[in-house]
């Protein structure tokens, strides 16, 4: 960093197994869909001398975009790395999908990676869900920088990007938001736009430019100088504002020049700390270029200002018991940690889980300990077990290089890890270990889904149980009250790819059907019924007679049988038979087919024959005596109800809330939560918030989250019951 001049081995580009944490660097990109994060990575590897002009490996296959989906979707839809070697450092790039869908791609994305440049559009700016972020990183105090791309766009104004990004991600200090560089744009062309052809360094004072597709230094003209001066000084000040040395900001005052060598340090110790955030350019090379604008000054950065693996802390870890345990930070002859942070599936090769080590070194054939978390509330299975890895490889596109090893603070990828999901830890067989999970959000958009065909019915648990394994935020529901099997995703673009991968790499074909909530029925007030079982067709016949009373009761108290016959009317041995047929007549429904809850059943009478008594007769009783209380009685359709938290940014609050009320929602209450937001909190039915993920992004332009709980069950509007009944066939 600090616009030095560079020269990189001749092996750049070609991914190699680290010897040491400190010549490691780890950097994931995070921006909003078409920030250009992908385009930005494969001009940093062609800068890298890792591909060529056509955006390929030197040996085949491309930089990213190498799942089938995100070719024909057109967006990153997963994590990619993208590992490239720079000036004697490796260099990982986590390439995340910027589409809110898929977040949990992002958060993968972040747990691997020690520091976060943030991509922003010089044509459209920073989007909620990009702030939101921010603050997550801010919250563990992950070092950042800012890159403004698409600066070949006519409305591209750089000087006014920077003030919008010191706005949206300074804080309470915009000065600690500060451009390194300045854009120099060339002459004019004939539709007067006048493009971006090199950088001025405001530290250096120096000119590179890359207007011949080669980044050549020179030295500023007077009114260069001139243009860069107000800025510059900014910058300085803003560096000696972070400077461990207090005495520096008095000496630059008194008018002193600060020695270069001394700003460049300061410069790099607050990246790395995580308190200045600088502000770089860059633009994809010209054809037949070969490096982009801009590019030479980020891989700088990275390598000089971005924090080591060395100086992340240690995670939070335990024994698979839940004891804890202490593990030096990133210590390659340490205790064997390591996270898989992404798991896929290769038509070829099998599953390749994409692994960060956090201690000690992985090697190719060794037996490792797997530890789940035990997800099983998101359809997974469960496991803690043994296995032996297969090859370690560098991905790149579509070509895996292989590995002699990865120590701790590296990445890989690991084959043959057919039981490990993405969350799972990776340790010494003989010492396992399990790693804090990170938070993920929870799936809130239903996909119910049937198999198309008997053929598909028998892969289907197969391909769903490989589609969680590979992505945590994507849960798994067998409902017992519907018997629908519902995938819950994050967004309809999610739920498209979950269906794609269905299609195409597991060969299942599902056909989508409408989600159903699960509805209940109780007594709206009290009503009897008599139930008469009485046939004679030869041999023992079949008699059976009782008298119940039904009456309701409060919210969750489910069916409360109670036995008041007198005199013996119906004898002991038939009376559990009389419950257990009101049971089932209970859970088959009474009006609408759903089950009956929240009701006391009392046996007051009865008949019984010497002969043709039987248990099966005196349940067939209890079960027509309850549908014919029901037939004399009003019956409630109750719906389940979801208590709703709404975080939402103050300007979208007024809308949300009538939005809610639309749904026939009661708001309980808000409180502001600050950073300019505010909590809604709602009581609304689910029946109504089955696309409330989809619906509420639109409202909110991508600035809100929600999350539900069931509350309880309640009566349904009459008008919205019968349309219901309407179409329910008969019981």
């Amino acid at each position: 960093m600090g616009d030095k001049a560079h020269a990189h081995p001749g092996a750049a580009g070609r991914a190699t197994a680290a010897d040491h944490p400190a010549s490691v660097r780890n950097v994931v990109l995070v921006g909003h869909s078409g920030s250009g994060k992908t385009t930005l990575v494969e001009a940093l590897a062609l800068t890298a001398g890792a591909v060529n002009r056509a955006g390929r490996v030197e040996d085949g296959g491309t930089v990213s975009d190498y799942d089938e989906i995100e070719h024909r979707q057109q967006r990153s839809v997963q994590l990619s790395l993208v590992p490239v070697d720079w000036d004697g450092y490796k260099i990982n790039i986590l390439d995340t999908p910027g589409y809110a869908d898929f977040v949990g791609e992002l958060r993968a994305g972040l747990r691997a990676a020690d520091a976060a440049l943030f991509v922003v559009s010089a044509s459209d700016g920073v989007n909620g869900s990009t702030r939101m972020v921010w603050e997550e990183c801010a919250a563990v105090g992950m070092p950042r920088a800012i890159v403004v791309t698409h600066l070949e766009s006519a409305r591209a104004d750089f000087e006014e990007m920077t003030r919008i990004c010191a706005e949206a991600f300074g804080g309470d200090d915009p000065d600690a938001v500060l451009p390194l560089y300045l854009p120099l744009r060339g002459p004019e062309a004939p539709d007067g736009h006048a493009p971006v052809t090199g950088l001025i360094g405001l530290l250096t004072q120096r000119l590179f430019d890359y207007a011949s597709g080669e980044r050549k230094e020179a030295e500023p003209g007077p009114e260069q100088r001139q243009l860069i001066e107000d800025a510059r000084n900014r910058l300085i000040e803003g560096i000696i504002a972070e400077s461990e040395d207090e005495t520096l900001m008095d000496r630059y005052l008194g008018g002193e020049e600060i020695d270069l060598k001394t700003l460049v340090q300061d410069l790099e110790r607050a990246v790395a700390r995580g308190t200045f955030f600088p502000v770089l350019a860059a633009a994809p090379a010209a054809e037949g270029a070969r490096q982009g604008l801009g590019t030479v000054e980020l891989l700088e950065l990275v390598t000089g200002g971005f924090p080591t693996p060395l100086e992340r802390p240690a995670p939070s870890v335990t024994t698979p018991d839940g004891t804890a345990r202490a593990v030096e930070a990133c210590d390659p002859d340490g205790p064997l940690l390591a996270e898989v942070v992404k798991t896929a599936s290769d038509p070829y090769v099998g599953r390749v889980s994409l692994v960060r080590v956090f201690s000690g070194t992985l090697r190719p054939d060794a037996t490792v300990h797997v530890s789940g978390h035990g997800l099983t509330d998101r359809g997974h299975e469960d496991h803690d077990v043994d296995e032996r890895i297969g090859t370690l490889s560098a991905p790149f596109g579509k070509q895996q290089r292989a590995l002699t090893h990865c120590i701790a603070g590296d990445l890989a990828s690991v084959a043959k890890l057919n039981r490990a999901e993405t969350g799972d830890t990776l340790s010494a067989k003989d010492d396992p270990l399990l790693m804090e999970p990170w938070r993920m959000p929870d799936p809130l958009l239903p996909l119910a889904i049937e198999a198309h065909s008997k053929a598909d019915e028998d892969k289907l648990s197969h391909g769903l149980g490989r589609l969680v394994a590979e992505d945590p935020t994507m849960r798994l529901e067998q409902n017992p009250a519907t018997h629908q099997v519902v995938l819950w995703c994050l967004g309809e673009a999610h739920a498209d790819v979950a269906l794609e991968r269905l299609r195409n790499r597991y060969g299942v074909q599902v056909d989508v059907v409408p989600h159903k909530v699960s509805l209940r029925e109780t007594f709206a007030g009290t009503s009897s019924g008599r139930g008469r079982h009485v046939k004679q067709s030869g041999g023992h016949g079949q008699f059976a007679i009782c008298e119940i009373e039904v009456e309701p009761l409060p919210n969750g108290s489910g069916i409360e049988f109670v036995d008041k016959v007198i005199g013996g009317a119906v004898p002991r041995q038939f009376i559990p038979s009389v419950e257990k047929g009101v049971r089932a007549q209970a859970a088959r429904g009474v009006a609408a087919g759903y089950p009956l809850i929240d009701v006391r059943v009392t046996l007051r009478d009865g008949k019984a024959h010497s002969v043709d008594s039987s248990d099966a007769a005196f349940q067939t009783a209890g079960a027509l005596a309850l549908r014919e209380a029901a037939a004399d009685a009003r019956i409630h359709l109750l719906e389940p109800v979801a208590e709703v938290s709404v975080l939402v940014g103050d300007d979208y609050v007024g809308a949300v809330m009538s939005d809610l009320s639309g749904r026939r929602g009661r708001v309980v209450g808000t409180e502001q939560a600050g950073g300019g937001r505010t909590l809604v909190r709602a009581e609304v039915p689910e029946i109504e918030i089955g696309r409330y993920a989809v619906d509420l992004r639109s409202i909110s332009h991508g600035t809100a989250r929600f999350d539900r709980h069931y509350a309880r069950h309640e009566p349904m509007p009459q008008q919205i019951a019968e349309r219901i009944r309407e179409r329910t066939p008969d019981s």
